[in-house]
């Protein structure tokens, strides 16, 4: 289901944008639209842009890229992902960890290949969306649901960290030293002790930026202001070291401190990327990474805000929009992205009502590239430098760091791996290895399959079994719960190999089990079951089944039990929950003479 399934249907093709319908509009894909809806939605776009330009070109820079990528992933990435998106909040675009990723994926290339790193990330950005377009057509969203949330947790943790440490260099105004391929607590040695020596210039200009940036933040969450305050904080620092000398070519000021650098009053055109094979298998397992790294992005933020709005969401068609932004990003220089969690939960405060928010934004953004370019050149690197610093800090939470340490030695696990993984390989590899252990830690659990014996006791209810419980002289009665798949297939036999010996030892007649709590029936535990009723059928023990679910039922026809196996001892599950299971039991007690004996249910 998604989130316009009831709306009125789309207009025919050659229709134009939006369609007047007396005081409403129809959008393309089929949800009317309101003037009330067109004025939230431009507000909370220009908000939106507001934070979008100072983030895209820093996240650009992040990456080791010119900063222009990263506007234009601010204008291609954002429309593409809103137009085709399943969220009517999340705004697509540059992100933190994904220019991480980006950036350890270019680590192939030298420092001076510039061109090279370029193409080798339009490439990227196509290898991704390729992956993520895959992941939509089979169906495979709702998969990511079984990563851990201390998975993410972590991982933007370490992100977060890796950010913080990656802008060290920049803001203290040395000068960087080491390559992409060392590891980035060695660069920011060499870079400390090979760097020159600190530009207390740079250093005032970072120092004014957090000073000014917490002040402005505070302010806003104060007074309720819209969220522009990372663009004037960095306009004013911007205008305060022109006028200061720093960043004026005319007054001999151009090496005061680094700049971000010209940014071409254009917007992206399309560009089809060089394609080496050499680059193929050099980039696979970062585009791989990446891909994933950007759908449980993109799904975690949507779902966070849909708890609120109760949007109810088509994970698979948010995962073909990513995948789809990517690929056309791809083919317009775009820096691979995803869901901003940000620039989506600023959307929201801001009171975005529709994913046209999304494209207004890449408007405005794309105005502003057009009018505002030249003015780039201006902004110097420690700014962007000290408002990632400040993005770093926002994205660690002590609390929810703290709070799944403490729920479960699985959690506390899974984090710390995911957070030591990217810390010591980076996080391209965090994410695989917390994903697999996670996967790998729902699939044990998975496998647990539980076997309570019960018994009727002298009042007639039927419970489970205590200790001090006597067994029935005459018959067993066990309950099965848990997933019958194959990783479950061994804990199945088990039980099933116990209820044999029980039988044997004790030289039963009637064993009931109860599999009402049983799901998704496969091969090898429907063969184990087989070979129980056969083993069971060979000594002269009659087993009934009671409370079948359809999906069981309809497993075991396909597979030929009823063509050796009676279909009157079998109880599948009705509209009464305990009817199936005292049928099966009384028919035990008429079987062996005890019809009078009408036993009660109570749930074990």
């Amino acid at each position: 289901m998604n989130d316009d399934a009831e709306a009125i249907p789309a207009p025919p093709p050659g229709r134009p944008i939006a369609q007047r319908l007396g005081r409403q509009w129809l959008l393309p894909w089929g949800q009317t639209y309101s003037p009330l809806e067109l004025r939230r939605d431009l507000l909370a776009a220009l908000t939106v842009a507001a934070i979008s330009l100072p983030q895209a070109m820093a996240y650009a820079l992040l990456a080791g890229v010119d900063p222009r990528y990263g506007l234009y992933s601010a204008i291609v990435i954002t429309a593409v992902a809103s137009l085709f998106g399943s969220s009517s909040h999340l705004i697509n675009g540059p992100t933190s960890a994904i220019s991480l990723v980006v950036f350890a994926a270019l680590a192939v290339f030298d420092p001076d290949q510039r061109l090279e790193a370029a193409e080798g990330m339009f490439l990227l950005g196509v290898m991704v969306g390729a992956i993520q377009i895959a992941i939509g057509a089979f169906r495979l969203g709702d998969l990511t649901r079984y990563i851990s949330e201390s998975v993410i947790l972590g991982f933007m943790s370490a992100a977060a960290a890796l950010l913080a440490i990656g802008q060290i260099g920049t803001a203290l105004g040395l000068r960087e030293r080491g390559t992409g391929a060392q590891h980035l607590l060695h660069r920011l040695w060499l870079t400390l002790h090979q760097g020159g020596a600190v530009n207390v210039r740079a250093l005032t200009v970072t120092a004014a930026t957090l000073l000014l940036a917490s002040g402005a933040r505070h302010c806003v969450n104060r007074y309720r202001l819209p969220r522009m305050d990372m663009l004037i904080v960095l306009i004013v620092v911007a205008a305060a070291a022109y006028i200061a000398g720093w960043t004026d070519p005319s007054s001999g000021g151009s090496d005061a401190i680094a700049v971000a650098g010209s940014v071409p009053a254009a917007l992206p055109t399309w560009h089809i990327p060089t394609v080496k094979l050499a680059w193929l298998g050099q980039l696979a397992p970062d585009a791989l990474a990446i891909a994933f790294l950007g759908l449980l992005e993109a799904l975690a933020i949507a779902k966070s805000i849909a708890l609120h709005t109760g949007q109810a969401l088509d994970y698979n068609r948010q995962c073909l929009a990513e995948g789809i932004a990517n690929l056309v990003g791809g083919f317009f220089r775009c820096l691979p992205g995803s869901g901003s969690l940000s620039r989506s939960a600023i959307n929201f405060q801001a009171g975005g009502a529709t994913r046209v928010v999304g494209i207004m934004t890449a408007g405005v953004v794309a105005l502003a590239v057009l009018a505002l370019a030249p003015l780039v050149r201006f902004v110097p690197k420690a700014a962007l430098a000290a408002l990632l610093l400040l993005t770093a800090t926002r994205l660690i939470e002590p609390r929810r760091l703290l709070y799944t340490m403490r729920a479960s030695r699985q959690d506390a696990a899974v984090l710390l791996i995911t957070v030591s993984a990217a810390l010591a390989f980076g996080l391209d590899m965090a994410i695989l290895a917390g994903t697999v252990l996670s996967m790998m830690l729902y699939v044990s659990r998975s496998a647990r399959l539980k076997c309570v014996e019960l018994v009727v006791d002298r009042d007639g209810w039927v419970r489970g079994r205590r200790p001090d419980d006597p067994r029935s002289a005459q018959f067993l009665v066990f309950d099965l719960e848990g997933e019958l798949f194959f990783g479950a297939a061994p804990a199945l036999g088990r039980c099933l190999d116990t209820i044999l010996q029980h039988v044997e030892r004790e030289r039963l007649s009637h064993v009931v089990l109860r599999l009402k709590r049983v799901r998704h029936p496969d091969a090898a535990c429907l063969e184990r079951f087989e070979h129980f009723l056969k083993a069971c059928a060979d000594r002269g023990v009659t087993v009934r089944l009671a409370g079948l679910q359809p999906d069981l039922l309809a497993a075991a026809r396909r597979v030929g039990f009823f063509n050796w196996y009676p279909e009157e001892r079998v109880y599948p599950q009705g509209k009464d929950e305990d009817s199936a299971t005292l049928a099966a039991i009384r028919a035990v007690y008429q079987e062996l003479g005890h019809a009078g004996m009408r036993p009660l249910y109570y749930l074990p």
